[in-house]
């Protein structure tokens, strides 16, 4: 876009020394008139494993009127150090320390907003927990706020395959180098050994711990809801695993939140499948705007909850489409839905049990054999 300004890569100094690299997209005029910024915090390789993503969202809402910064963290891409875990103490620190270094900069008016979708919903919400002041509101995509009731390790108590897919990914992910051309022809073969001789195989650690332990509560807002009370707007799917954690912010957090469910697996609503989509960034401009730039533009008088309410199909293993309608809600626990007790008789579910013809249910044994992902991508 003419009117945004790209630097490919800047370097957000951490207070040990280690520097963060970022991408930036400047709006015109930033620098004589500084605006609010966007952080999105994740570990995926700015520089190609989330190049296209990137590229659809971060020029857009910088046209409308952000500073966006999209920063790898410490371990990966281009950034200095190493990669223990995910969400460890050190890489939320490091988010809170780089919303104060962007805060601080000339083309930044002192307002941050962080969003991200899965690690970047998780780091959302455990930077917005240490509260750095510039952080004024997150949205958080697809992402829990407890790691043990609701994540890819382990449901319910149970170990997830997910647990092991995912793990390899990130295993992979730890091991790719940093680009030489960006870090320098002297550095960087130093730094890919020194995340190569600290890695370890995160699928083995996760399994040390099969209860809810240090492990699962660290990072996960559910231990102290009170430690977030910015404004949150919750942006999840039915296909995806987070379906639960919406409903919970929204009873527990105490600031501001708004959520919308569609009716997509893992991904940003506006590359989503099932359709329909929406438009990821006009949505979330509307909460910046009012939060960020202050602008009372009535997202205050709407309903809190939208959702989007699948009609009943036929099982398949693929859906383009889910029909269905959008509702709202005013809060939740909603005063618009009560319990009904249904008996399944013969051919008709009845609010009263009946004698009938005797049923029997006979599924193919087949049945369920490819359904065993947690996190469907869709």
């Amino acid at each position: 876009m003419s009117d945004v300004t790209v630097t490919e890569t800047i370097w957000i100094p951490m207070p040990d020394g280690a520097r963060l690299a970022a991408r930036r997209w400047l709006p015109a005029g930033a620098e004589n008139a500084p605006v609010p910024a966007l952080l999105e915090y994740i570990p995926y390789r700015r520089r190609d494993r989330t190049r296209l993503r990137d590229e659809g969202m971060h020029p857009h809402l910088a046209a409308n009127g952000y500073a966006c910064l999209r920063v790898d963290m410490r371990g990966s891409g281009d950034s200095d150090g190493t990669k223990p875990d995910e969400y460890a103490e050190q890489e939320t620190q490091d988010g809170a320390d780089a919303i104060q270094w962007i805060a601080q900069q000339p083309w930044c008016d002192g307002n941050v907003g962080m969003f991200g979708k899965s690690w970047g919903a998780f780091t959302a919400f455990q930077v917005a927990a240490l509260r750095p002041p510039a952080l004024k509101a997150i949205v958080p995509v697809m992402g829990t706020d407890d790691r043990w009731l609701e994540d890819i390790h382990f449901c319910g108590g149970v170990l997830a395959g997910d647990n092991f897919w995912w793990g390899s990914i990130m295993q992979l992910l730890n091991a790719f180098p940093p680009d030489p051309a960006i870090v320098g022809h002297d550095r960087w073969r130093d730094m890919w050994k020194e995340r190569l001789y600290a890695m370890t195989f995160w699928p083995a650690q996760w399994l040390r711990h099969q209860s809810r332990d240090a492990t699962w509560r660290r990072g996960a807002i559910s231990e102290n809801y009170d430690a977030v009370d910015i404004p949150v707007f919750y942006i999840g799917g039915w296909a995806d695993l987070y379906r639960n954690t919406p409903f919970r912010i929204s009873q527990h957090l105490k600031g501001p939140v708004r959520v919308l469910m569609g009716p997509w697996a893992h991904l940003y609503p506006h590359e989503a499948k099932p359709r329909p989509r929406v438009d990821f960034v006009a949505e979330t401009t509307r909460f910046w705007d009012r939060w960020l730039k202050g602008m009372r533009n009535g997202i205050d008088d709407e309903p809190p909850l939208r959702l989007w309410v699948q009609d009943s199909v036929a099982p398949a293993g693929f859906h383009d489409v889910r029909p269905g309608r959008w509702v709202e809600e005013p809060a939740w626990p909603s005063p618009n839905v009560s319990q009904q007790t249904l008996w399944l008789n013969a051919g008709t579910l009845d609010p009263e049990p009946r004698q009938g013809a005797e049923m029997s249910i006979c599924s193919p044994q087949t049945f369920g054999l490819s359904g065993g992902d947690m996190c469907s991508f869709g």
